[in-house]
Protein backbone atom coordinates (compact mmCIF):
# COMPACT_ATOMS: atom_id res chain seq x y z
CA UNK A 1 0.00 0.00 0.00
CA UNK A 2 3.00 2.68 0.80
CA UNK A 3 4.26 1.98 -2.40
CA UNK A 4 1.08 2.72 -3.85
CA UNK A 5 0.59 5.93 -2.02
CA UNK A 6 4.51 6.85 -3.08
CA UNK A 7 3.90 6.29 -6.75
CA UNK A 8 1.01 8.56 -6.67
CA UNK A 9 2.53 11.25 -4.37
CA UNK A 10 4.93 11.97 -7.65
CA UNK A 11 2.52 12.16 -10.40
CA UNK A 12 3.55 15.34 -12.56
CA UNK A 13 1.75 18.13 -12.78
CA UNK A 14 0.37 17.71 -16.15
CA UNK A 15 -1.10 14.18 -14.97
CA UNK A 16 -2.78 15.82 -11.82
CA UNK A 17 -4.62 18.49 -14.18
CA UNK A 18 -5.60 15.34 -16.40
CA UNK A 19 -7.05 13.37 -13.59
CA UNK A 20 -9.28 16.24 -12.21
CA UNK A 21 -10.42 16.41 -15.78
CA UNK A 22 -11.47 13.34 -15.85
CA UNK A 23 -13.29 13.49 -13.08
CA UNK A 24 -15.20 16.21 -13.57
CA UNK A 25 -16.26 14.79 -16.67
CA UNK A 26 -17.16 11.06 -15.40
CA UNK A 27 -18.34 12.27 -11.48
CA UNK A 28 -21.47 13.90 -12.91
CA UNK A 29 -22.21 11.13 -15.44
CA UNK A 30 -21.98 8.63 -12.37
CA UNK A 31 -23.99 10.47 -10.11
CA UNK A 32 -26.83 11.29 -12.66
CA UNK A 33 -26.97 7.58 -12.98
CA UNK A 34 -27.38 6.72 -9.50
CA UNK A 35 -29.58 9.41 -8.68
CA UNK A 36 -27.48 11.59 -6.83
CA UNK A 37 -26.37 15.18 -6.95
CA UNK A 38 -22.77 15.85 -9.01
CA UNK A 39 -21.57 18.12 -5.81
CA UNK A 40 -21.97 14.68 -3.56
CA UNK A 41 -19.69 13.24 -6.14
CA UNK A 42 -17.48 15.51 -6.16
CA UNK A 43 -16.72 16.24 -2.73
CA UNK A 44 -15.79 12.11 -2.26
CA UNK A 45 -13.69 12.31 -5.36
CA UNK A 46 -11.66 15.30 -4.05
CA UNK A 47 -11.46 13.38 -0.52
CA UNK A 48 -9.84 10.28 -2.83
CA UNK A 49 -7.38 12.11 -4.52
CA UNK A 50 -6.62 14.73 -1.75
CA UNK A 51 -3.74 15.08 0.55
CA UNK A 52 -5.39 12.82 3.41
CA UNK A 53 -6.28 9.70 0.52
CA UNK A 54 -3.58 8.67 -2.27
CA UNK A 55 -1.86 12.00 -2.01
CA UNK A 56 -2.17 12.55 -5.68
CA UNK A 57 -3.07 16.36 -4.63
CA UNK A 58 -0.29 17.75 -2.10
CA UNK A 59 -1.51 20.42 0.61
CA UNK A 60 -2.31 23.54 -0.35
CA UNK A 61 -1.84 23.44 -3.84
CA UNK A 62 -0.93 27.05 -5.52
CA UNK A 63 -3.06 26.26 -9.02
CA UNK A 64 -5.91 24.00 -7.52
CA UNK A 65 -6.51 26.76 -4.73
CA UNK A 66 -6.40 29.53 -7.30
CA UNK A 67 -8.81 27.45 -10.01
CA UNK A 68 -11.04 26.83 -7.06
CA UNK A 69 -11.31 30.64 -6.16
CA UNK A 70 -12.57 31.82 -9.39
CA UNK A 71 -15.28 28.23 -9.64
CA UNK A 72 -16.18 29.70 -5.72
CA UNK A 73 -17.06 33.13 -7.69
CA UNK A 74 -18.90 31.85 -10.87
CA UNK A 75 -20.66 29.95 -8.39
CA UNK A 76 -21.93 32.80 -6.49
CA UNK A 77 -22.62 34.68 -9.62
CA UNK A 78 -24.31 32.42 -11.11
CA UNK A 79 -26.90 31.51 -8.65
CA UNK A 80 -27.63 35.47 -8.69
CA UNK A 81 -28.00 35.28 -12.76
CA UNK A 82 -30.56 32.42 -12.42
CA UNK A 83 -32.75 34.83 -10.13
CA UNK A 84 -35.69 35.76 -12.31
CA UNK A 85 -36.58 39.50 -12.16
CA UNK A 86 -39.61 39.41 -14.11
CA UNK A 87 -41.08 36.64 -11.94
CA UNK A 88 -40.55 38.20 -8.60
CA UNK A 89 -41.72 41.09 -9.75
CA UNK A 90 -44.99 39.23 -10.58
CA UNK A 91 -44.76 37.36 -7.08
CA UNK A 92 -43.32 39.72 -5.00
CA UNK A 93 -45.86 40.00 -2.25
CA UNK A 94 -45.90 36.64 -1.58
CA UNK A 95 -42.53 35.63 -2.17
CA UNK A 96 -41.41 38.53 0.64
CA UNK A 97 -43.86 36.95 3.23
CA UNK A 98 -42.50 32.75 2.28
CA UNK A 99 -39.09 34.58 1.66
CA UNK A 100 -39.24 36.15 5.44
CA UNK A 101 -40.40 32.63 6.95
CA UNK A 102 -38.26 30.34 5.03
CA UNK A 103 -35.40 32.86 6.34
CA UNK A 104 -36.53 33.51 9.72
CA UNK A 105 -37.59 30.36 11.39
CA UNK A 106 -34.36 28.66 10.50
CA UNK A 107 -32.32 31.78 10.97
CA UNK A 108 -33.62 31.42 14.87
CA UNK A 109 -33.10 27.76 14.88
CA UNK A 110 -29.43 28.03 13.99
CA UNK A 111 -28.90 30.50 16.33
CA UNK A 112 -30.46 28.45 18.82
CA UNK A 113 -28.83 25.56 18.47
CA UNK A 114 -25.30 27.78 18.54
CA UNK A 115 -26.07 28.88 21.67
CA UNK A 116 -26.97 25.09 22.78
CA UNK A 117 -23.69 23.95 21.83
CA UNK A 118 -21.44 26.49 23.43
CA UNK A 119 -20.74 28.79 20.46
CA UNK A 120 -20.81 32.42 20.77
CA UNK A 121 -23.04 34.70 19.05
CA UNK A 122 -21.58 35.99 15.83
CA UNK A 123 -21.09 31.99 15.55
CA UNK A 124 -24.15 31.32 16.32
CA UNK A 125 -25.93 34.00 14.12
CA UNK A 126 -23.46 32.83 11.51
CA UNK A 127 -25.03 29.13 11.82
CA UNK A 128 -28.90 30.89 11.31
CA UNK A 129 -27.39 32.64 8.62
CA UNK A 130 -26.09 29.15 6.95
CA UNK A 131 -29.56 27.43 7.67
CA UNK A 132 -31.62 30.16 6.43
CA UNK A 133 -31.11 30.65 2.74
CA UNK A 134 -32.03 27.58 -0.21
CA UNK A 135 -30.77 26.41 -3.27
CA UNK A 136 -33.38 25.46 -5.80
CA UNK A 137 -31.98 21.92 -6.60
CA UNK A 138 -36.08 20.51 -7.12
CA UNK A 139 -36.49 23.31 -9.84
CA UNK A 140 -36.02 21.28 -13.35
CA UNK A 141 -38.43 18.96 -11.93
CA UNK A 142 -41.14 20.68 -11.51
CA UNK A 143 -40.19 21.91 -15.31
CA UNK A 144 -40.32 18.29 -16.54
CA UNK A 145 -43.78 17.76 -15.16
CA UNK A 146 -44.78 21.44 -16.32
CA UNK A 147 -45.59 22.99 -13.11
CA UNK A 148 -42.82 25.22 -13.27
CA UNK A 149 -45.17 28.32 -13.37
CA UNK A 150 -47.74 27.32 -10.79
CA UNK A 151 -47.98 29.92 -7.36
CA UNK A 152 -46.41 27.79 -5.32
CA UNK A 153 -43.08 27.31 -7.28
CA UNK A 154 -43.36 30.72 -8.37
CA UNK A 155 -43.48 31.98 -5.19
CA UNK A 156 -40.67 29.71 -3.83
CA UNK A 157 -38.41 30.68 -6.89
CA UNK A 158 -39.52 34.72 -5.82
CA UNK A 159 -38.07 33.88 -1.88
CA UNK A 160 -34.90 32.39 -2.90
CA UNK A 161 -33.63 35.99 -3.53
CA UNK A 162 -34.83 37.70 -0.25
CA UNK A 163 -33.09 34.20 1.47
CA UNK A 164 -29.95 34.26 -0.29
CA UNK A 165 -29.38 37.86 -0.22
CA UNK A 166 -30.46 38.83 3.65
CA UNK A 167 -28.12 35.19 4.62
CA UNK A 168 -25.10 36.82 2.77
CA UNK A 169 -25.19 40.05 3.94
CA UNK A 170 -25.59 38.44 7.43
CA UNK A 171 -21.90 36.47 6.66
CA UNK A 172 -20.48 40.00 5.29
CA UNK A 173 -21.46 41.52 9.23
CA UNK A 174 -19.96 38.85 10.96
CA UNK A 175 -17.22 38.13 9.36
CA UNK A 176 -15.40 41.82 10.14
CA UNK A 177 -16.68 41.73 13.63
CA UNK A 178 -15.00 37.93 13.88
CA UNK A 179 -11.33 39.39 12.77
CA UNK A 180 -11.40 42.52 14.53
CA UNK A 181 -14.01 42.36 17.22
CA UNK A 182 -17.16 43.82 18.15
CA UNK A 183 -17.49 47.43 18.75
CA UNK A 184 -20.52 49.92 17.84
CA UNK A 185 -18.38 51.88 15.59
CA UNK A 186 -17.02 49.31 13.58
CA UNK A 187 -20.69 48.26 13.32
CA UNK A 188 -22.23 50.84 12.45
CA UNK A 189 -19.20 52.01 9.55
CA UNK A 190 -19.68 48.62 8.22
CA UNK A 191 -23.06 49.27 7.77
CA UNK A 192 -22.45 51.95 5.94
CA UNK A 193 -20.24 50.46 3.65
CA UNK A 194 -22.56 47.66 2.69
CA UNK A 195 -25.13 49.71 2.38
CA UNK A 196 -23.26 51.93 -0.09
CA UNK A 197 -21.81 49.11 -1.99
CA UNK A 198 -25.12 47.07 -2.60
CA UNK A 199 -26.81 49.91 -4.54
CA UNK A 200 -23.53 50.88 -5.97
CA UNK A 201 -22.73 47.84 -7.59
CA UNK A 202 -26.87 46.45 -8.49
CA UNK A 203 -27.36 49.87 -10.29
CA UNK A 204 -23.74 51.17 -11.09
CA UNK A 205 -22.07 47.86 -12.39
CA UNK A 206 -25.54 46.76 -13.64
CA UNK A 207 -26.19 49.85 -16.01
CA UNK A 208 -22.51 49.39 -17.05
CA UNK A 209 -23.00 46.41 -18.10
CA UNK A 210 -26.65 47.22 -19.68
CA UNK A 211 -24.77 49.80 -21.41
CA UNK A 212 -21.76 48.02 -23.11
CA UNK A 213 -23.38 44.73 -23.47
CA UNK A 214 -25.06 45.35 -26.80
CA UNK A 215 -21.91 47.28 -27.99
CA UNK A 216 -20.41 44.27 -27.88
CA UNK A 217 -23.17 41.84 -29.23
CA UNK A 218 -22.10 39.72 -32.21
CA UNK A 219 -18.41 39.37 -30.37
CA UNK A 220 -18.97 36.78 -28.20
CA UNK A 221 -14.90 36.80 -27.08
CA UNK A 222 -16.00 40.33 -26.06
CA UNK A 223 -18.72 39.30 -24.25
CA UNK A 224 -17.10 36.71 -22.34
CA UNK A 225 -14.44 39.06 -21.14
CA UNK A 226 -17.09 41.51 -20.08
CA UNK A 227 -18.61 39.18 -17.61
CA UNK A 228 -15.45 38.02 -16.49
CA UNK A 229 -14.15 41.78 -16.10
CA UNK A 230 -17.46 43.13 -13.94
CA UNK A 231 -16.95 39.78 -11.71
CA UNK A 232 -13.56 40.78 -10.46
CA UNK A 233 -14.38 44.09 -10.42
CA UNK A 234 -17.62 43.55 -7.92
CA UNK A 235 -15.11 41.26 -5.84
CA UNK A 236 -12.15 43.17 -5.59
CA UNK A 237 -15.03 46.34 -4.64
CA UNK A 238 -15.99 44.01 -2.01
CA UNK A 239 -12.01 42.91 -0.67
CA UNK A 240 -11.30 47.15 -0.70
CA UNK A 241 -14.22 47.52 2.17
CA UNK A 242 -13.62 44.15 3.64
CA UNK A 243 -16.37 41.99 2.48
CA UNK A 244 -15.98 38.45 0.85
CA UNK A 245 -15.78 38.79 -2.49
CA UNK A 246 -18.44 35.80 -3.09
CA UNK A 247 -20.52 38.68 -1.71
CA UNK A 248 -19.61 40.74 -4.52
CA UNK A 249 -19.83 38.09 -7.18
CA UNK A 250 -23.60 37.45 -6.22
CA UNK A 251 -24.24 40.93 -6.17
CA UNK A 252 -22.98 41.45 -9.42
CA UNK A 253 -24.97 38.16 -11.09
CA UNK A 254 -28.08 39.30 -9.36
CA UNK A 255 -27.39 43.04 -11.24
CA UNK A 256 -26.33 41.89 -14.54
CA UNK A 257 -28.82 39.00 -14.74
CA UNK A 258 -31.62 40.25 -17.25
CA UNK A 259 -28.99 41.89 -19.47
CA UNK A 260 -26.05 38.88 -19.93
CA UNK A 261 -28.83 35.90 -19.54
CA UNK A 262 -29.35 35.45 -23.56
CA UNK A 263 -25.31 36.75 -24.64
CA UNK A 264 -23.22 34.47 -26.41
CA UNK A 265 -20.69 35.50 -24.61
CA UNK A 266 -22.19 34.79 -21.33
CA UNK A 267 -23.08 31.11 -23.14
CA UNK A 268 -19.40 30.47 -23.25
CA UNK A 269 -19.01 31.75 -19.21
CA UNK A 270 -21.28 29.61 -18.15
CA UNK A 271 -20.10 26.66 -19.93
CA UNK A 272 -16.31 26.73 -19.13
CA UNK A 273 -17.86 27.58 -15.24
CA UNK A 274 -20.15 24.52 -15.00
CA UNK A 275 -18.28 22.47 -16.82
CA UNK A 276 -15.00 22.76 -15.16
CA UNK A 277 -14.23 25.55 -12.34
CA UNK A 278 -17.34 24.89 -10.68
CA UNK A 279 -16.28 21.24 -10.26
CA UNK A 280 -13.06 22.64 -9.46
CA UNK A 281 -14.02 24.11 -6.46
CA UNK A 282 -16.08 21.23 -5.51
CA UNK A 283 -13.61 18.79 -5.63
CA UNK A 284 -11.13 21.55 -3.78
CA UNK A 285 -13.14 21.12 -0.83
CA UNK A 286 -12.79 17.51 -0.71
CA UNK A 287 -8.91 17.97 -0.58
CA UNK A 288 -9.32 19.17 3.28
CA UNK A 289 -11.58 16.37 4.51
CA UNK A 290 -9.69 13.65 6.73
CA UNK A 291 -12.12 11.19 6.65
CA UNK A 292 -11.04 9.85 10.28
CA UNK A 293 -11.57 13.20 11.31
CA UNK A 294 -14.70 13.28 9.87
CA UNK A 295 -16.12 10.24 11.25
CA UNK A 296 -14.81 10.78 14.07
CA UNK A 297 -16.36 14.53 14.53
CA UNK A 298 -19.56 13.14 13.30
CA UNK A 299 -19.34 10.34 16.28
CA UNK A 300 -18.39 12.55 19.17
CA UNK A 301 -20.49 15.52 18.08
CA UNK A 302 -23.78 13.16 16.99
CA UNK A 303 -26.01 16.00 19.14
CA UNK A 304 -24.89 18.57 17.33
CA UNK A 305 -25.46 17.24 13.61
CA UNK A 306 -28.65 15.96 14.01
CA UNK A 307 -30.03 19.28 16.05
CA UNK A 308 -28.39 21.19 12.90
CA UNK A 309 -30.10 18.98 10.37
CA UNK A 310 -33.81 18.03 12.56
CA UNK A 311 -33.65 21.82 13.54
CA UNK A 312 -33.66 22.88 9.18
CA UNK A 313 -36.02 20.23 7.82
CA UNK A 314 -38.55 21.53 11.08
CA UNK A 315 -37.97 25.10 10.30
CA UNK A 316 -38.10 24.70 6.74
CA UNK A 317 -41.11 23.13 7.25
CA UNK A 318 -43.18 25.23 9.59
CA UNK A 319 -42.06 28.18 7.32
CA UNK A 320 -43.71 26.54 4.28
CA UNK A 321 -47.35 25.39 6.46
CA UNK A 322 -47.16 28.98 7.57
CA UNK A 323 -47.22 30.58 3.77
CA UNK A 324 -49.39 27.53 3.38
CA UNK A 325 -52.18 29.01 5.38
CA UNK A 326 -52.14 32.43 4.94
CA UNK A 327 -52.61 32.48 1.15
CA UNK A 328 -54.40 28.52 1.35
CA UNK A 329 -52.46 26.90 -0.90
CA UNK A 330 -53.53 22.63 -0.51
CA UNK A 331 -51.46 20.89 1.94
CA UNK A 332 -49.58 19.74 -0.93
CA UNK A 333 -48.68 22.51 -2.56
CA UNK A 334 -47.19 23.68 0.61
CA UNK A 335 -45.65 20.66 1.01
CA UNK A 336 -43.89 21.42 -2.30
CA UNK A 337 -42.76 24.59 -1.46
CA UNK A 338 -41.40 22.88 1.80
CA UNK A 339 -39.45 20.42 -0.14
CA UNK A 340 -38.36 22.63 -2.60
CA UNK A 341 -36.66 25.07 -0.33
CA UNK A 342 -34.80 22.14 1.73
CA UNK A 343 -31.80 21.64 -0.27
CA UNK A 344 -28.62 23.38 1.32
CA UNK A 345 -25.72 22.86 -1.62
CA UNK A 346 -23.93 25.73 -3.32
CA UNK A 347 -24.26 28.76 -1.45
CA UNK A 348 -24.69 27.54 1.89
CA UNK A 349 -21.03 25.11 1.74
CA UNK A 350 -18.91 28.18 -0.20
CA UNK A 351 -20.21 30.37 2.72
CA UNK A 352 -19.37 28.09 5.03
CA UNK A 353 -15.97 27.45 4.05
CA UNK A 354 -15.40 31.14 4.06
CA UNK A 355 -16.70 31.42 7.67
CA UNK A 356 -14.23 28.32 8.40
CA UNK A 357 -11.13 29.88 7.20
CA UNK A 358 -11.77 33.34 8.56
CA UNK A 359 -9.49 34.01 11.84
CA UNK A 360 -9.92 36.32 14.78
CA UNK A 361 -6.69 38.19 16.37
CA UNK A 362 -5.71 34.84 18.55
CA UNK A 363 -5.84 32.70 15.55
CA UNK A 364 -9.45 31.10 16.39
CA UNK A 365 -11.57 30.14 13.09
CA UNK A 366 -14.96 31.59 13.37
CA UNK A 367 -16.59 28.14 13.17
CA UNK A 368 -14.91 25.04 14.15
CA UNK A 369 -14.19 21.86 12.16
CA UNK A 370 -17.24 19.85 13.67
CA UNK A 371 -19.45 22.80 12.58
CA UNK A 372 -17.68 22.27 9.08
CA UNK A 373 -18.21 18.70 8.75
CA UNK A 374 -22.03 19.06 10.33
CA UNK A 375 -22.38 21.73 7.04
CA UNK A 376 -21.26 19.38 4.63
CA UNK A 377 -23.57 16.25 6.58
CA UNK A 378 -26.27 18.99 5.89
CA UNK A 379 -25.21 18.98 2.42
CA UNK A 380 -25.83 15.75 1.37
CA UNK A 381 -28.94 15.06 3.11
CA UNK A 382 -30.81 17.86 2.09
CA UNK A 383 -29.61 17.91 -1.67
CA UNK A 384 -30.94 14.13 -1.50
CA UNK A 385 -33.92 14.13 0.32
CA UNK A 386 -35.14 17.79 -1.12
CA UNK A 387 -35.40 16.60 -5.05
CA UNK A 388 -36.91 13.25 -3.65
CA UNK A 389 -39.86 14.79 -2.05
CA UNK A 390 -40.02 17.53 -4.77
CA UNK A 391 -40.56 14.47 -7.21
CA UNK A 392 -42.73 13.08 -5.51
CA UNK A 393 -45.17 16.16 -4.65
CA UNK A 394 -44.68 17.51 -7.92
CA UNK A 395 -46.24 14.08 -9.55
CA UNK A 396 -48.80 13.96 -7.43
CA UNK A 397 -50.11 17.98 -8.02
CA UNK A 398 -49.42 16.88 -11.90
CA UNK A 399 -51.28 14.33 -11.84
CA UNK A 400 -54.53 16.03 -9.91
CA UNK A 401 -53.92 19.24 -12.50
CA UNK A 402 -54.37 16.36 -15.18
CA UNK A 403 -57.39 14.72 -13.60
CA UNK A 404 -58.70 18.21 -13.35
CA UNK A 405 -58.34 18.92 -17.19
CA UNK A 406 -59.66 16.22 -17.92
CA UNK A 407 -63.22 17.05 -16.14
CA UNK A 408 -63.89 20.06 -17.77
CA UNK A 409 -62.49 18.87 -21.17
CA UNK A 410 -65.84 16.33 -20.75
Amino acid sequence: MDWILEFFQHFPPLARLSLAFFLVLVVPMMCQRFSLPAVVGLLIAGVVIGPYGLKIIPRNPVVGNFLSELGKLMLMMFAGIEIDHALFRRVWKRSLLFGLCTFLLPLLAGVAVGFLFGYYWVAALLIGSLLASHTLLGFPITQQLGIAGSDPVSVTTGATIFTDVASLLILAICLPIHMSGFSPQSLIWQLVLLLGYVPLVIVGIGKLGAWLMPRFSGAADREFGLVLFLMILASFGAELIHLEPIIGAFMVGLAIGPVTRHAKGFEHFEFIGQSFFIPIFFLSIGFHIDLGVFAGTLIDNAPLVVAVVAGLILAKLAAALVTQRMYRFTTLEGLLMWSLSLPQVAATLAAALVAFNTYDKQGQRLIDEPLLNTIIVLMVVTSILGPVLTERFATRISRLDQTERGKVIA
